[in-house]
């Protein structure tokens, strides 16, 4: 199952020197889109994943590979997950406060920016224009 996937990172990686966030190869699609639950999102979600695991980047690496990647707002909470490894998905109460004050202490967006660029209705225009 996975030599398409490896096939893919080769791909990518030959293509960027690495394998670049969502927002990069879908630049228009909301974290929550439906893009990543079916098709070459989907597919995309599991070709980064597998690479990303593959680095063992510590922490300081993986808050590098981001600054080379600049998260829109939207994608804040996806960049705290993986910076610090978080299932914050479990948890219904999880508080992603502490996370947000330290992105926005090494140069990222914040909790405001997050919620602010969550609710622009660029993204529910988007949406409907498919």
């Amino acid at each position: 199952m996975t030599d398409w996937i490896e096939a893919e990172i080769t791909k990518v990686v030959n293509e960027y020197g690495e394998v670049p966030p969502l927002w990069i190869i879908f630049p228009d699609e909301h974290p929550y889109s439906m893009c990543w639950r079916m098709g070459y999102g989907e597919s995309y979600v599991d070709i980064w994943g597998k690479w990303w695991r593959e680095q063992h980047f510590d922490e300081a690496q993986r808050i590098n590979y981001f600054h080379r990647w600049t998260p829109p707002d939207v994608w804040l909470k996806w960049t705290i997950e993986a910076i610090w490894e978080l299932r914050a998905w479990e948890d219904d109460d999880f508080d992603y406060t502490p996370y947000f004050d330290r992105l926005l202490a090494l140069g990222f967006g914040g909790k405001e920016d997050y919620e602010k660029d969550l609710s622009d209705p660029k993204w529910f225009d988007a949406e409907d224009d498919e």
